[in-house]
């Protein structure tokens, strides 16, 4: 009996296919592994200080992790957001649609804690690896990011000052802040 040819072009694509997709748990680790030693920072900062001490956190130590993160595992890791505070945390054209996705996925009931996304897109006739992992609101978070009218007047005020332009608050615990985006040339 003869095999089919559809058949055996898969089973010999099958290695590579599973090699191919092994970068998405690597993803996974690398977006999974800034968020907990920021949070850490932050918890700290907050008990020493309030909510508005950990404002520059967020501003300078959280883009220094990522840059010592994206140093030491060869991705590109940055944090973005479709309400942004930083100017430098706005979204391209695939993060943009990766979030407006997460946002309709937890309005349908998904929990935004498990919501991500990974694709091979091209880019200047390249194979890139992209990846973003969505970042809820933690409790925590709403010290800056709560209700405005619901932020302390020194929090509020620091706001003015470093982020004339802010647009993130107004979020509830579990809303999604924003999102991990990693990537990387093949």
């Amino acid at each position: 009996m003869r095999i089919p040819f559809i058949a055996v072009t898969l089973l010999a694509a099958a290695p590579a296919l599973a090699q191919d997709v092994g970068w998405i748990d690597d993803a996974r680790k690398v977006a999974s592994s800034v968020p907990p030693k920021l949070l850490a920072v932050l918890q700290t900062e907050i008990a020493k200080g309030g909510p508005e001490g950990a404002i520059e956190v967020c501003r300078d130590k959280a883009p220094a992790m990522a840059k010592a993160a994206s140093e030491e595992t060869g991705w590109a890791i940055r944090r973005v957001s479709l309400k942004n505070r930083n100017p430098k945390a706005v979204p391209d054209a695939w993060e943009r649609a990766v979030l407006e996705d997460f946002d309709r996925r937890a309005a349908a009931g998904e929990n935004p804690a498990t919501l991500e996304k990974a694709e091979v897109v091209t880019a200047d006739g390249k194979p890139v690896r992209r990846y973003m992992r969505a970042l809820p609101t933690q409790e925590l978070c709403l010290g800056c990011h709560g209700p405005a009218d619901k932020l302390k007047p020194a929090v509020s005020e620091k706001l003015k000052v470093l982020y004339p332009e802010d647009k993130g608050t107004g979020y509830a615990v579990g809303q999604i802040r924003g999102a991990m985006t990693i990537k990387k040339t093949m």
